[in-house]
């Protein structure tokens, strides 16, 4: 059995033949089923101009789920800062973290979370990416009480000191986090080549802060759980190649048949896609809970961030309750 708390990202899957409005109740279902079963908290990625991913608004879909949950953690996993003002992000989670205290995360990505041609619909420069220490920092001094009144301010924001966590799949990450002190979670459920390193570095070169005197990482796992591990095997098949479908389709008028990514599977494209998984937990309860315990271990985690990438929301929302810590 895994020792280290187990939290949940959640992308808001829209169906293929889905509606906005069913992915986000949805996402209710699972934030309510993560919360019975003893899930430390649940995040939301920003993600823009993607059919299948109903989570580009995050803070308002945090204030959704939150008025639907009582006690679980909520937050951005993340914010893609350079789309944004430090100022904004401050106003909109300081917000949050007045209506529901004690329950709002922040977590900071410097990739824009989109294309270029979104980029720029966001009305946003690509120095903006070079930005993002500085704004972590103008961020922090927001969110915080030491600001002197002549400057500006965030209202909500000021002093409600939203916990920050850096998000990366990359050593710069890891060194930005381990700088300033801060939490560093760890995107390996699609990024897995540098988990080990970046961990290693993070934690070697991490300065403490008041906030965080000492290191925690969070590291993000796949997990494909079903009542038995044969059926959890099988379930995975069809993740596998449900995930190289969607990949495979992006910028297609049409989407791609399940025969059509089948024939691409084994392709060079699908291939890589496949290897996103690299990190996956599959099984029954048992086995996948002894699957986290050991990736945990091997990843040098705090925690872990569950992603569940089964094709139905149906077997999500299975997924994420087998394999919750209380069951």
């Amino acid at each position: 059995m895994t020792t280290v708390p187990l939290s949940l990202l959640d992308l808001a899957t829209v169906e293929s033949d889905g509606r906005i409005g069913e992915a986000l109740q949805h996402s209710v279902d699972l934030a309510q089923t993560a919360e019975a079963g003893g899930y430390t908290r649940v995040w939301y990625a920003e993600h823009h101009n993607m059919a299948s991913i109903a989570s580009s608004a995050t803070a308002v879909l945090i204030a959704h789920i939150a008025a639907h949950t009582k006690t679980i953690r909520l937050g951005a996993g993340g914010i893609m800062l350079p789309n944004h003002s430090p100022l904004v992000i401050a106003e909109q989670f300081g917000t949050l973290a007045e209506l529901h205290p004690g329950r709002i995360d922040l977590g900071l990505g410097r990739a824009p979370g989109s294309d270029m041609a979104t980029f720029r619909a966001l009305r946003r420069e690509l120095a903006a990416s070079e930005a993002f220490p500085s704004d972590i920092r103008e961020l922090q001094q927001l969110l915080g009480n030491d600001l002197p009144r002549a400057a500006v301010n965030a209202y909500p924001g000021r002093g409600t000191q939203v916990p920050l966590y850096v998000l990366g799949s990359s050593m710069f990450g890891a060194s930005l986090a381990a700088q300033f002190g801060l939490p560093y979670s760890f995107a390996s459920h699609f990024a897995p080549q540098l988990l080990t390193q970046a961990v290693a570095h993070y934690r070697a070169n991490y300065q403490p802060s008041a906030a965080h005197p000492e290191p925690y990482v969070i590291a993000a796992v796949n997990v494909v759980a079903a009542e038995t591990d044969e059926a959890a095997e099988a379930l995975f098949t069809r993740a596998e190649l449900d995930r190289v479908r969607r990949f495979l389709s992006r910028g297609r008028e049409q989407e791609l048949t399940a025969d059509e990514a089948g024939a691409l599977f084994d392709s060079p494209g699908g291939q890589q896609i496949r290897e996103m998984l690299r990190f996956t937990a599959i099984g029954g309860p048992e086995r996948v809970q002894t699957e986290l315990a050991a990736f945990a271990k091997h990843a040098d985690a705090d925690e872990l961030i569950t992603v569940h990438p089964a094709p139905t929301p149906e077997e999500r929302l299975a997924s994420v309750r087998l394999a919750a810590p209380k069951r």
